[in-house]
């Protein structure tokens, strides 16, 4: 009897073994797989709601589930660094930028390239080449763009109140010193407005590519509409200098705040106290602009630069990469594609449950319910493809065919694609990084007069190595280049 039980017991074992290994969905051997994806953003209070039905879908469509982790945004930057650097096993993470640069150089990201023709080939045809351009490093692809707009455009956005009670023709600003007769306007005629608003991280547009991301801009530039092959000190350009000695002119004046170099102030579009400021446009931005005033007043836009420009900062804002230690990689590209490409995934992972979270409309434009504003508001720009969202009742219907006409319109920097490689210079990269911080802000918010602070500033890079890198740089960017031509 004894010796039958224990029979029984092991055929038991043996075939609760056999059962696991049969219902494996994954290439990797797996029993179960879900992948481990963590997202920039506060978490929700419905996200185990929502993710009930994203799993749902993809358990139908795909056949393993997923399991997304919110971090908050001023945790996240360190918990994935820490992450990172322990080599925790995950799937999937939202990253942007610096960060995304220097993770993929460092070996952090997967190249995800050979998935991208079969798990990935439907969102590698949606999405735009030019986005892929500005997530791929030596012809390995380390994640996947949000696709949206995907050129830079800097526009003058000017108070239109003030711009019609004194009859001015924004229309005609086409250059920095442009703006002096309108500041001078205000400035004698609205004691209560700054002419410019900005604070210290005021940057002065000019028409150079930075080839290193920082949050105050490191001298190393191309130019971004002329490709000339040379990396320059964007910094001593005689176009810069014509700027910089505008704006100082501008300072002196009073036309700025006396304190931009040092301020915080985010000039609010809730406080009219300003007349003129700098922003990043998108089709349709002047009506976002125009709601976060309140209905104090409207805005009237006037570009800059008047063709967006496509870069590494303006293509690799919202990345989704697939970890070096993900026991899935072939799943989670399976995953980014349909997430990329299904409009109702998309949506509900973004917008929450229909029903629940949002209505839809007889024109199928949708509204908001007070349970997506109160327990389930997403991070839109970070999750994916945008043209296969759904538009919101009071958006133009126009407005992802807008998107794209921009797109259409955008031209790629020559410094598109090039990321540099800074470890035979890091000490010097860190020298120059410091002499910029301190030299930097005076001279972009027009503090100080660029002819006399100019050279000191130069001497203190030259001391710091900056033709060491130079000339490392330019050595990699021939080389990019001669890649881009074969």
């Amino acid at each position: 009897m004894k010796k039958k039980l224990f029979l029984v017991m092991i055929l038991s074992a043996i075939m609760l073994v056999m059962a696991a290994c049969g219902s494996d969905k994954s290439a990797s051997g797996d029993s179960e797989v879900t992948l481990k994806w963590y997202m920039i953003g506060t978490p929700q209070k419905d996200h185990d709601k929502v993710m009930k039905e994203v799993n749902k879908y993809t358990q139908e469509k795909l056949g393993f589930g997923v399991d997304m982790t919110q971090i908050d945004w001023g945790d996240y930057g360190g918990r994935m660094q820490t992450m990172i650097n322990s080599g925790e096993n995950f799937d999937i993470a939202y990253t942007a930028a610096g960060e995304f640069v220097t993770y993929s150089q460092k070996g952090a990201f997967m190249d995800i390239s050979q998935y991208l023709d079969k798990e990935g080939k439907k969102m590698k045809a949606e999405l735009n080449d030019e986005l892929w351009k500005g997530v791929t490093m030596d012809g390995k692809v380390y994640g996947v763009p949000s696709n949206k707009e995907i050129g830079e455009q800097q526009v003058y956005v000017f108070n239109k109140d003030l711009v019609d009670k004194y009859k001015m023709d924004v229309s005609k600003v086409n250059s920095f010193a442009d703006l002096g007769p309108l500041l001078k306007t205000i400035k004698e005629n609205e004691p209560n407005i700054t002419p410019i608003g900005g604070n210290k991280d005021f940057k002065p547009v000019t028409p150079f590519d930075y080839l290193i991301d920082s949050a105050v801009p490191l001298p190393f530039a191309v130019d971004e509409y002329n490709d000339t092959g040379k990396v320059v000190n964007f910094y001593e350009q005689p176009e810069t200098i014509a700027i910089l000695k505008d704006l100082h002119g501008f300072y002196k004046d009073g036309y700025v705040s006396k304190d931009i170099a040092t301020s915080t102030d985010p000039w609010s579009y809730e406080k009219e106290n300003w007349f003129v400021r700098i922003e990043k446009y998108q089709p349709y931005a002047e009506s976002i602009w125009d709601k976060q005033t309140n209905g104090q007043y409207k805005v009237v836009t006037q570009p800059i630069m008047k063709t967006p420009i496509i870069k590494n900062s303006s293509v690799t804002g919202a990345i989704q990469a697939v970890s070096v230690t993900s026991k899935h990689p072939k799943e989670s590209v399976e995953f980014l594609n349909l997430l990329n490409t299904d409009p109702y995934l998309r949506n509900l992972v973004d917008k929450g449950i229909e029903g629940t979270h949002y209505k839809e409309l007889a024109d199928g434009s949708i509204e908001d319910l007070p349970a997506r504003v109160e327990n389930y508001s997403m991070p839109t720009y970070a999750l994916g493809n945008h043209f296969i969202l759904k538009r919101y009742s009071d958006e133009p219907k126009d407005k992802w065919e807008k998107f794209k006409e921009f797109n259409d319109e955008s031209k790629a920097s020559p410094g598109l694609g090039f990321y540099f490689d800074s470890k035979n210079v890091r000490t010097e990269i860190a020298a120059i990084t410091n002499v910029c911080n301190e030299f930097g802000p005076a001279l972009l918010t027009g503090t100080v007069d660029p002819d006399t602070y100019m050279p000191k500033f130069k001497k203190k890079l030259n001391d710091a190595g900056m033709k060491t890198v130079m000339t490392e740089m330019q050595k990699q960017y021939d080389a990019f280049n001669k890649d881009k031509k074969e």
